[in-house]
């Protein structure tokens, strides 16, 4: 049954002793695609070349390249500045944040509101980083 809420999982795992039956019993509810699968995704709707993506998300190509291959995993700035080069919405960076194991965006800090507000209103990086450093907030990059 894949459409148990988060908190009925936990409460599940909580009150089920054995982590194999409960494996077995939600095997259906894991999240399935992985990092590397949701960034490639991104990349094939946004259609842009890696070399835009990398200019855009304010890194080098090398370093694109071996995150996309994984081999190397973005800090959670990082992939919000990946997100950012690609166009992301607000749920996809949040998805994003979200796989990677990252806290997604937070409406009630400052830096992350001025972040998701310029994911909602497609901001580049650039503008953002401004945005950020006016606030007197760490800037993506």
């Amino acid at each position: 049954m894949a459409d148990k809420t988060t908190g009925e999982l936990q409460q599940e795992l909580m009150d089920q002793p054995n982590i194999e039956a409960y494996l077995s019993d939600n095997q259906f509810c894991f999240m399935e695609q992985g990092i590397l699968d949701l960034l490639e995704a991104l990349r094939a709707r946004c259609g842009l070349p890696k070399a835009e993506i990398a200019r855009r998300s304010g890194m080098s190509e090398v370093y694109l390249h071996q995150v996309f291959s994984g081999r190397r995993n973005p800090s959670r700035d990082r992939l919000l500045a990946l997100c950012v080069g690609m166009d992301a919405s607000l749920e996809g960076a949040n998805q994003m944040l979200k796989q990677a194991g990252y806290a997604q965006l937070y409406p009630r800090l400052r830096r992350d509101a001025i972040i998701s507000h310029a994911l909602i209103h497609h901001r580049p990086l650039r503008e953002i980083n401004e945005a950020l450093f006016a606030e007197n907030e760490k800037t993506l990059s």
